[in-house]
């Protein structure tokens, strides 16, 4: 049998990635329901060429969903390296989980997947998943910056995590609604005000 090889090995990763990609922006534009042609035309594929990595169309669109919410945790966690001040990474978390825009594909991705999750297990597991690492990242922080006395919280770390997050989703969904006064900064800063009351702390409007 022949061995893959480091090159074989990156050529692969690098389809896969360019097949999820395509796959995320297919569903953004085609809604859940999107078919294999539709993610085709977006990976520059034919069907065939896309099946023969994955066989099954919803193994491809789930795991292109699993990798859009990445975003909105793990790469979040990654821009907190470095920073010590439990403030500012409250911030920065924060301005970091709204959509950029009226066009944010992922963030577009996620309504569709809100909308489909009362008929899809899948997709509802996926959603309760993100929304509870998202918590566990707020707690994290939380309690981290109470044992150090930068924050004295209003309530238990948990709630104040979980009302951050349905803060987060519900601002988002309004951004992405085109709401006429509600963009990243304005959404933005109502959160920071309300996480303002729950830490008693006086945040910084963002990171510089």
């Amino acid at each position: 049998m022949a061995k893959t090889t480091g090159r074989e090995s990156r050529q692969k990763n690098a389809k896969r990635a360019d097949l999820l990609e395509a796959a995320q922006r297919a569903m953004a534009e085609h809604g859940t329901a999107v078919r294999l042609n539709q993610v085709a035309e977006h990976a520059g594929m034919t069907s065939g060429a896309i099946l023969y990595h994955y066989p099954d169309l919803q193994d491809l669109l789930v795991d292109a969903n699993r990798a859009g919410m990445e975003r909105f945790y793990t790469d979040r966690l990654a821009a907190l390296e470095g920073i010590t001040d439990p403030a500012e990474r409250l911030v920065v978390t924060i301005t970091s989980g709204l959509p950029s825009g009226q066009d944010d594909e992922e963030v577009r991705l996620l309504c569709a997947l809100g909308g489909e999750a009362a008929r899809n297990t899948i997709y509802a597991v996926l959603l309760t998943a993100l929304f509870d690492r998202q918590v566990a990242m707020y707690q994290t922080l939380l309690d981290t910056g109470q044992l150090q006395g930068v924050f004295h919280l209003s309530g238990d770390s948990i709630t104040i995590a979980r009302n951050l997050v349905a803060l987060e989703d519900a601002y988002g969904y309004r951004i992405m609604a085109s709401h006429p006064t509600l963009d990243h900064e304005a959404a933005a800063e109502l959160i920071l005000n309300y996480a303002r009351l729950a830490t008693q702390h006086p945040l910084p409007v963002e990171r510089p």
